[in-house]
This record gives structure tokens, sequence and C-alpha cells, in this order.
């Protein structure tokens, strides 16, 4: 059942919203070669419980183990931050991370390359951002979810790379996954029509290869079946009579 929310609830959430996105910005600042993943879980969790109010999503969520999710190179989404994972000179690393403050969650990602990368993963990067903003922009109302998933679909497929299929995006409030699920691929004027008071994370995973996916034997960790690199951006969006507003953007 999908949950439309008030001003007053969009308006709690977008103040969460401005904590997550200090704290992607602060993931993206602090990403170096030598670092673990662990590092970066424990700079993200101290820096959102200095908020007052604000406590990680993610930890104990479904028993997930940390505060955020770290996946490197080929893995897509759900890696768990460990010491033992340490970054490398021309690895990209998809950090996603959520904030839960005053009783409503908000869901945020991005991809940062550690040092010098390659040129196809900063075309991998480029095109994954401007997929995101082409699903926000279609985040309007009077729209479908099937607008919002086109749009990101060409942008990814136009370049050459692939949507993950079998990963969405989701609603988003008082739980942390809603309905209704946000495909990144689809057909205009398809599905749920979208209206003012709907929040949704719009999240593209985009593969430089094949869109299969399998999971490793962690249980948590998603990886691309043909060992190709993969991107990750997202945004928490409430949809409004005056257009998307990005709850996350900082």
């Amino acid at each position: 059942m999908i949950q439309l929310k008030s001003q007053r609830e969009i308006e709690i959430m977008a103040r969460g919203g401005v904590i997550l996105a200090e704290t992607v910005k602060l993931m993206e600042r602090s990403v170096v070669p030598g670092m673990t993943t662990a590092d970066l879980d424990s700079i993200a969790e101290q820096f959102i419980r200095s908020h007052s109010g604000a406590v990680p999503s993610f930890k104990g969520l479904y028993d997930f183990p940390a505060s955020i999710c770290t996946s490197i190179n080929n893995e897509i989404v759900h890696g768990i931050p460990s010491k033992k994972r340490v970054l490398a000179e021309g690895d990209i690393v998809s950090v996603d991370v959520g904030v839960h403050y005053e009783g409503y969650h908000t869901d945020s990602a991005t991809t940062v390359p550690v040092g010098k990368i390659s040129d196809e993963s900063k075309r991998l990067l480029a095109v994954t951002r401007e997929a995101l903003d082409a699903g926000v922009k279609a985040a309007t109302a009077g729209n479908h979810l099937g607008d919002i998933g086109a749009a990101v679909q060409k942008v990814v497929e136009r370049a050459g790379f692939s949507v993950v299929r079998d990963l969405v995006g989701h609603g988003i409030g008082t739980g942390f996954h809603e309905e209704p699920q946000v495909p990144n691929y689809g057909k205009a004027s398809r599905g749920t029509r979208l209206v003012p008071g709907l929040t949704i994370a719009i999240e593209p995973m985009v593969n430089v290869g094949k869109p299969g996916i399998r999971t490793m034997p962690d249980r948590w960790t998603v990886v691309t079946v043909d060992g190709t690199r993969s991107a990750h951006f997202e945004h928490t969006v409430a949809i409004t009579d005056k257009g998307p507003r990005v709850l996350t953007g900082g």
C-alpha cells in the first residue's frame, strides 16, 4: 500500500535529507587509496550520530551489520564494510547510506573514484549520474513510474551500458522500503501514476557489461555475473505539484 506524505512529513524528511547529503559529500571527500571500507563506515556513522535525533538507517536493518554499504568495482550493492577490504588506486566504490531522523528515512548513494581511474570507469560514473538526473526529471506529478524507468534506461543503453533489472528503487518514509517499487527500466506512461505526496528512492544501478547479477556467499553482496564494473547513484525524491523535490540534494 502506497503511503502518501503530508507537507509536514516531507519537511521532516528534507531535514533528514540535509544530514544525509552532507554524509554523502563527506564520503566523497574521504575516499583515498589505502583506506579500508570499515574506515568509511566509521566516518559515516560518527558523522550521522553527531546530529541530534539522527541514526544510520542501515545498521540492523534486516540484520545488516554496518551503517553503510560499500561495493567495490564489480560489486553492485550491499557490500559489507570490512577492515580487510582496502581501497586501491583505480578502484571505484559505491557508497549507499540512509538516515533515520524524527521517525522518517531518507536514502542516497554515490560512486566514488579511488585516485585515478580508467576512462571507461569515468564514463560509467558520468552516465549513471546522468541517468539518475533523467529519472529525477521524469518524476513529475501526472507522469507514471514507467516514465522514470524509461528515462533512466534511455540514458544507460544509449551509452552502451546495461541497467540492472533485478534490483529496483522504492518508496520510502516511516518504513525504509515502502511501496511502490521503482524500476530503472520501463515504458513511458505505464505503471503507477505519480501524485503529490509520494516519496521515492530513485537509484540507477548500471553495469558496463551485461545486466545479470548474483549474490555472494555472505548473502548480502550483489555482483555482476560477467565481472564487469557497476556504478550506483541515488536520491530520495518527493513528488510535488511544483515538480520533483530532491530531498537528499543538500
